[in-house]
């Protein structure tokens, strides 16, 4: 049975509901510009009340400095009427009557009712164009500290290139890395790395000018970039600020993080002209900087490239004998000064490379603790050390070893675990592991020292302050540290036989450390002379070439074979 026809004021009715329930807003407009009808979804999207819209010119929702070119658009129109569908890809705002503008996407109709009438369907874009530009960012910035990213970066830096070849004037690109900041991850976890780079970010821009450019390119790095430099004094100042500000300890969790950096610095058009030479030159500066002491800045200079060359060879090469076993340990003997005998010997990294050939430590140890691989290589020299001892002494030759920790492994949370596993994992002897760091790394910061050398020494595993003598350190607190053996460094033996000053020192250091109940080692003792006035001055031990250079593991065992052999024969 079909459905009796709508009267007229049904199908009003029912057309009127229709046009209010549809999610688009929908306006009809009259040849004079004035609108004639508004349904809800419009009401909402431009803020007025529908008996206010109608009989109002349509160019109420216009910006006033849109409404006249409108309006010729809007006659153009009439007069050569036509559909557009949504889409077409311009910008289009609505200015609602709050005031706020409501982006729009329009698409037109035209009906001949009512002497000619156009009707445009609005749709909020809103949304829409937030994900956009959500997306946007995303695509531009770091996620985690907001900053401009590696691209995003890029493309500034090649717009500065190209503005200041316009303008004839310099800039400068500064390439700035954390200082140990693997320790910061490695010891406290990835979080707190992530609370650290967000804080290294925030206190960035809080000493940077607001044309500058500050991005993140990854990892611990960041770069910022200045632009239209007048001297470089300027960008001297900039990068004392910076350092200044990260050298600010950070609170967290009840303790202090310290995460200073380094910064290098390169200028255009002085050094380079575009943009991945400008950045390679900073970044070698950066190393540079590293290298000088580290909370430093340093300029690109052209005899830097050769040097970095080299160091990032020996960077990844070190990081290839890691992964195939290019490293190898030799140990220099320990020997009692009354009786000969070799009490312990001190574990000496070497590296032997198929293109290198072999590379002294005074070559590639700096470049491993300017790069952060001497964490690497410090876990390694604590795992075979602690394999050679359980070796040795399955063997029946049971030997102290002594390894020396760099500061950046003294700082490791994480250290006295380290250790202790690597004890455990191949079953050596605490009392045969020596852990030996130098008098500056200790006071450097006294407190934190004190409680990993605690904890050490309560692991079993001996403790030697090495090189004594060369640092500043506070006899008051030293008499605190866990701390059994005092290493008297070489640049006082050298001289021992011509300097009466340093024959005083030594023997000074020599009692000071039988007053504090402490053992003491003397290095690099070369001739027979020294020997005997170390034992005049009531040392206890000395190494060096007198008695034997470090030597391979197998060398040792037979040393001390020998020496075994000598003891029964004299005994017989």
């Amino acid at each position: 049975m079909a459905a009796a026809p709508l009267s007229p004021a049904d199908e009003g009715a029912l057309i009127l509901a229709a046009t209010n329930a549809a999610p688009d807003g929908i306006l009809l407009v009259d040849r004079g510009g004035r609108i004639v009808m508004a349904n809800a979804a419009m009401e909402s999207i431009s803020g007025y009340a529908a008996d206010e819209l109608c009989g109002s010119p349509v160019s109420l929702l216009l910006q006033p400095a849109l409404r006249e070119a409108h309006g010729r658009h809007l006659d153009s129109y009439f007069q050569s009427p036509s559909r557009r569908p949504m889409g077409m890809g311009r910008d289009l705002w609505i200015a609602r009557k709050d005031g706020r503008s409501v982006p729009v996407d329009i698409a037109l109709g035209y009906t001949d009712a009512q002497g000619g009438t156009a009707v445009a369907f609005v749709r909020d874009i809103s949304e829409v164009r937030r994900l956009q530009a959500q997306m946007h960012f995303q695509a531009t910035h770091d996620t985690l500290t907001g900053l401009v990213n590696r691209w995003q970066f890029g493309q500034r830096l090649e717009q500065a290139i190209a503005e200041a070849a316009l303008g004839g004037h310099s800039f400068a690109l500064l390439v700035l890395d954390l200082d140990d900041f693997k320790a910061v991850n490695d010891g406290y976890g990835h979080a707190a790395g992530d609370r650290v780079l967000v804080e290294v970010a925030r206190r960035l821009k809080s000493v940077l000018r607001g044309g500058d450019t500050l991005a993140r390119l990854g990892g611990d790095e960041f770069t910022v970039l200045l632009p239209q430099i007048a001297q470089v004094r300027d960008v001297e100042q900039v990068a004392a600020q910076v350092l200044a500000a990260l050298c600010q300890p950070f609170q967290m969790h009840g303790f202090e993080l310290d995460f200073g950096a380094s910064l290098g610095i390169a200028v255009y058009p002085r050094d380079a002209q575009d943009a991945p030479t400008l950045m390679r030159y900073a970044d070698m500066a950066m190393y540079h900087a590293k290298e000088s002491g580290r909370a430093n800045y340093a300029f690109y200079e052209p005899p830097l490239g050769a040097r970095m060359a080299e160091k990032l060879q020996l960077h990844e090469r070190l990081k290839l004998a890691l992964a195939y076993g290019g490293l190898h340990l030799h140990y220099q003997p320990q020997v009692e000064v009354g009786s000969g005998r070799i009490q312990a010997v001190e574990a000496l990294l070497r590296w032997t490379d198929p293109q290198l050939g072999e590379v002294p430590p005074a070559r590639f140890i700096p470049v491993a603790e300017a790069t952060g691989l001497i964490l690497a290589v410090g876990a390694w020299v604590i795992g075979t050390a602690c394999q050679q001892i359980a070796e040795w002494d399955r063997a029946g030759l049971p030997l102290r070893v002594a390894i020396n920790l760099s500061a950046q492994q003294l700082r490791q949370t994480d250290l006295v675990e380290q250790i202790e596993r690597s004890l455990a994992l191949h079953g050596a002897r605490p009392d045969l592991l020596e852990i030996e760091v130098t008098e500056s790394e200790a006071m450097a910061d006294p407190a934190q020292a004190r409680d990993v050398l605690c904890r050490l020494q309560a692991l079993g595993v001996c403790i030697a302050l090495d090189d004594f003598g060369t640092g500043h350190s506070s006899l008051a607190y030293l008499k605190h540290l866990p701390v059994s053996r005092i290493k008297i460094d070489r640049e006082f033996i050298h001289p021992l036989l011509h300097s009466n000053g340093d024959a005083v020192l030594v023997q000074a250091i020599i009692v000071l450390a039988k007053t504090l109940g402490l053992h003491v080692v003397a290095e690099g003792v070369e001739t027979a002379e020294q020997l005997g006035l170390l034992a005049q001055y009531g040392c206890d031990a000395y190494q060096g070439w007198l008695y034997s250079r470090a030597v391979a593991p197998a060398h040792v065992a037979q040393l001390l074979l020998a020496q075994r052999a000598s003891e029964d024969s004299a005994v017989l």
